[in-house]
C-alpha cells in the first residue's frame, strides 16, 4: 500500500490546490495517513506572503524529512515559484515542483465541513508591500462550466456550504472570452439542489459592486459576510501601499453595504508597521477599524518582501513599536467583534453546524450565515446539519445559542 501526506500552509486557495492534488494521488491508489507513521511521500504546500510564511514552510519541510526519512518529499506551492534556491539548503528534497504543473478540480475536501472552491487565481493588483502578484502571476478566471461541476461534486458528496475563493475573488471573469462578473458565478450556482449557502472569502473594496450588494440583499443562499480588507485607514499609507481607494471611499462603502444589507457581517485585515508609519497615521487606521465595527481583524506586522517597491523603502518602523501597536488594535478589535454581536442577542438564525469545539466536546459549534461562530448544547449529532438556535450569551470569541 502506498501512502503519502499533506502539509498545507496559507489561504484558502492553496488549500484547494492542495485538495486537487489528494485527490489525483488518491485516484492512482495512494492511501492518506494523518498519524506519525512515515510515509512514502510527503507534500508540502508552500506560503510566501510573509517572511514568518516563509520561516514555517521551511520547518514544516525539515519536520516532513525527518519524519519520513525513507519518503519522497515533494514540496510545492507560492515559495517555490521565486525562491526554489533558498531551499537548496535543506538536504533531503526530492522535487521541487511548480503549482502550475497541477490540473485543477476537486469534488471533495478533506476534514472540512465547508468546502473551498477556487474560481480565481494570479493578481493584477500589485499592492507595494505584496508577493504575490510576483509567484501567483496575473488575475486567471476558472471557466464557469468547470466550477458549476466542482460545486455539484462538493454538494453530492455532502457539503452545504461552499466558500468561493481567489487570490482577487472580484476580479473573476474580466479576462474570460465571455465576460463574466463574480454575480453571474453566484447566480449560476444558486441553482444547484442541496446547495444551502455560498460564502465569499475575501474581496477588494473596489470589486464590491452594486450589483453584488444587490445580489446579498436578496439572496438566500448568499451569506450575509463579506471580508474586505482595509490595510490601512490613513490615506497617505494607503497611497505608499498602492491601495486603490481612501479612508472615505472605504468608509462609505461598509455604510452603504450595512444600509442595504441589515445584520451583515464585515472582516477584514490590517496590515501594522508599513515603512514610515507614524502614530498619526495609525491612530487613523485605529478610527477606522472603531467606525466600521468588524466582526474580526486580521491583524499583519508588515513583512519586507524582497522584489516589491515596498521591499526598498526606508523608515522601518521599530519590532516592538509594531507590536505594540498590533497589541493595542487588537484589544480594540474585540470589543468591536463584541458590539457587533451583542445587536443578535435574544434573536434567532441558523447555524452549520462543523463539530465539537477544541475548549469543549459538551457543545457542538458552527457558524451562522454572518460568520458569528455559535455554540449550541445537543446530546445527538449535529456535524454537518444547518439547526436553528436563538442566540442567548455573549462568550469570549463566540455566542452561546439554544437550539430551537
Amino acid at each position: 500500500m502506498k501512502t503519502v501526506k499533506f502539509v498545507t500552509l496559507g489561504c484558502k486557495v492553496n488549500q484547494y490546490d492542495t485538495q486537487s492534488i489528494r485527490e489525483r494521488f488518491l485516484k492512482t491508489g495512494f492511501t492518506q495517513i494523518y498519524n506519525t507513521e512515515p510515509a512514502d511521500i510527503c507534500l508540502i504546500d508552500t506560503c510566501t506572503v510573509t517572511a514568518s510564511a516563509d520561516r514555517k514552510s521551511r520547518n514544516a519541510i525539515r519536520s516532513c524529512i525527518r519524519g519520513n526519512p525513507q519518503a519522497k518529499v515533494i514540496v510545492t506551492g507560492c515559495l517555490v515559484e521565486k525562491d526554489a534556491n533558498a531551499l537548496a539548503d535543506i538536504q533531503g528534497i526530492s522535487f521541487i515542483i511548480s503549482k502550475r504543473f497541477f490540473p485543477s478540480g476537486i469534488s471533495n475536501f478533506c476534514a472540512h465541513t465547508r468546502a473551498f472552491l477556487k474560481i480565481q487565481d494570479g493578481c493584477d493588483n500589485f499592492c507595494s508591500y505584496c508577493k504575490v502578484p510576483l509567484v501567483r502571476g496575473r488575475s486567471r478566471s476558472r471557466d464557469l462550466r468547470e466550477i458549476i461541476n466542482d460545486a455539484q461534486q462538493l454538494v453530492k458528496n455532502g457539503f452545504k456550504e461552499i466558500v468561493l475563493c481567489g487570490i482577487c475573488l472580484g476580479a473573476y471573469g474580466r479576462d474570460l472570452e465571455k465576460r463574466r462578473d463574480l454575480v453571474d458565478a453566484i447566480e449560476e450556482l444558486e441553482g444547484i439542489e442541496g446547495l444551502l449557502r455560498i460564502r465569499l472569502s475575501s474581496i477588494e473594496a473596489g470589486d464590491v459592486s452594486g450589483r453584488l450588494i444587490n445580489k446579498m440583499k436578496q439572496s438566500q443562499k448568499l451569506c450575509r459576510h463579506l471580508h474586505i480588507p482595509i490595510q490601512s485607514g490613513d490615506d497617505e499609507i494607503l497611497k505608499k501601499m498602492n491601495r486603490r481607494y481612501s479612508r472615505k471611499d472605504y468608509l462609505n462603502l461598509i455604510k452603504r453595504i450595512k444600509s442595504y444589507v441589515p445584520g451583515i457581517a464585515i472582516t477584514t485585515d490590517v496590515l501594522v508597521g508599513f515603512p514610515g508609519e507614524t502614530s498619526i497615521n495609525f491612530q487613523n487606521t485605529v478610527d477606522l477599524v472603531k467606525k466600521i465595527l468588524p466582526l474580526r481583524t486580521h491583524i499583519f506586522p508588515y513583512s519586507r518582501r524582497q522584489g516589491t517597491p515596498a521591499g526598498i523603502l526606508k523608515d522601518k518602523i521599530n519590532t516592538p513599536i509594531v507590536k505594540k501597536r498590533a497589541l493595542l488594535l487588537a484589544g480594540i478589535s474585540r470589543n468591536c467583534s463584541l458590539i457587533y454581536r451583542k445587536q443578535f442577542l435574544n434573536k434567532a438564525g441558523k447555524v452549520l453546524i462543523e463539530g465539537h469545539p477544541k475548549e469543549n466536546n459538551k457543545y457542538w459549534e458552527g457558524y451562522a450565515d454572518n460568520y458569528i461562530k455559535v455554540w449550541v448544547k445537543s446530546r445527538g449529532n449535529l456535524k454537518n446539519q444547518l439547526v436553528q438556535a436563538r442566540f442567548k450569551k455573549l462568550n469570549k470569541d463566540c455566542i452561546e445559542a439554544d437550539l430551537l
